[in-house]
């Protein structure tokens, strides 16, 4: 990775500065941000030229009303063909390590292009996608990773918190938030400045009727111990993002925190970090709060 040449610098200090970001935006040497890459990729982004019927572009499940997410359980595609995932958010995915729930893209000149080929979703070639756009595959790759990059989320409470401002959050936010650091351990995984470790873990929300209906990780390395598990997304702009988890079976916050409550779901690949808590009823209410103090302001391109 390279860093970004000083005019981009100075662009994303704008935006970083006031979203709470602490490191400047990694960019691959190969695919330098330019405003005319980001320009083109957010047009792109938005045509539905990019699906086989032309019924579905990249934000039709990516809407930017909904912090980049849909308010879908999981993926509808093209002819309303269904996948079996919930649509990620992907604000800050720029700082992201891999991509997609299972982390089967490295990259996000790699990720930008799976749901264009994916029968589920947009159903096209990337040569007659490339086609429509006017581009070539490389390009349109370029392109979309280029402005997916500056969809950026922070300004929260939180960061204005975090900066020194201790009037930033209110007395059930800080409470929240000390149960966040301590006896919830949210921390654990949900850690840094965008609130996720970028690793795999298995709660156990796959488990059902004593199997894997999702194997998660596992489809990707083969790993046993990776069976059942999953990224953890970002908390930011949490309270936007509903429904909850891989497979959007939680239709709210209260439901996610009493199910982390509880201890996640017992099976054999459970995560070590996870067992019950205990919260009393000001506890879930005050960790609630603070996770409504990690929204912020969400901006996309240059």
């Amino acid at each position: 990775m390279w860093p970004i040449p000083l005019w981009g610098v100075i662009l994303l200090v704008q935006l970083a500065v006031p979203l709470g970001l602490d490191s400047f935006l990694p960019v691959p040497a190969g695919n330098p941000l330019t405003p005319e890459k980001v320009r083109l990729g957010r047009e792109l982004f938005f045509d539905r030229r990019l699906s086989r019927d032309g019924s579905v572009a990249c934000a039709t499940c990516h809407d930017p009303k909904h912090a980049f997410t849909d308010r879908r359980p999981i993926a509808v595609g093209v002819f309303e063909r269904k996948g079996k995932r919930r649509v990620p958010s992907i604000v800050n995915r720029g700082y992201g390590k891999s991509f997609f729930w299972d982390g089967r893209a490295a990259t996000l000149e790699e990720q930008v292009l799976k749901p264009i080929q994916s029968p589920e979703e947009m159903d096209l070639t990337i040569d007659e996608a490339a086609s429509r756009a006017g581009t070539t595959p490389r390009g349109l790759a370029q392109a979309l990773a280029s402005y997916v990059r500056t969809i950026l989320a922070g300004g929260a409470a939180y960061d204005r918190y975090v900066a020194g401002d201790r009037q930033a959050l209110s007395g059930d936010e800080r409470r929240g938030l000390e149960v966040f650091r301590g006896k919830a351990n949210c921390i654990s995984c949900h850690l840094g400045p965008n609130l996720t470790d970028e690793r795999f873990h298995n709660t156990g929300v796959a488990w059902r009727d004593g199997r894997f209906d999702d194997d998660g990780r596992f489809a990707v390395t083969g790993r046993e111990p990776d069976r059942g598990a999953f990224k953890t997304p970002t908390l930011r702009e949490a309270g936007a993002r509903a429904p909850y988890m891989h497979d959007g079976s939680m239709a709210t916050l209260e439901e996610v925190v009493d199910f982390y409550d509880r201890g996640g779901n017992r099976n054999p690949n459970l995560d070590s970090e996870l067992h019950p808590l205990g919260l009393s009823g000001e506890e879930k209410r005050a960790l609630l709060a603070f996770l409504g103090a990690l929204s912020g302001v969400v901006r996309e391109g240059f």
